[in-house]
């Protein structure tokens, strides 16, 4: 939530989807501080539809790992990152991969190299860069 302003400025969009039920959400945004600050959309999947799709569910205990993914305009997946539930991700980086992805969809033949920050120099892929980066 605290960089959900963030998200919006760069066209994006951000989905919270649990195995839980639209009942179940309802009750934590009535009853929890934090959660009630949320202004995203909260998407219940009691049916493991998305869960199962993204091939994140953990079918032995009806719940689902913690799923990061960006989806493009055209509906294609340019990044995952999965991660079990007990370890918590960071939205900042999630917004560095956003801005990369961007970037090399408007500069078609560059890519961003590792660690690449919004304005940060970008390589173009030949056979003088193999084994030099």
């Amino acid at each position: 939530q605290n960089n959900y302003e963030t998200f919006k400025n760069l066209g994006a969009e951000v989905y919270s989807v649990s195995t839980d039920t639209h009942y179940t959400h309802k009750a934590w945004h009535d009853n929890s501080e934090a959660i009630r600050k949320l202004t995203y959309v909260m998407i219940g999947d009691p049916s493991h539809t998305l869960s199962r799709n993204f091939d994140v569910l953990i079918e032995a205990d009806g719940l689902a790992d913690r799923g990061t993914f960006i989806i493009d305009p055209d509906g294609i997946i340019q990044s995952v990152e999965i991660n079990a539930g007990n370890i918590g991700r960071d939205a900042n980086i999630l917004i560095d991969k956003i801005k990369a992805a961007q970037y090399v969809r408007t500069n078609p033949g560059e890519v961003c190299p590792a660690k690449w920050k919004e304005g940060g120099a970008t390589l173009k892929p030949s056979l003088d860069l193999v084994g030099k980066i």
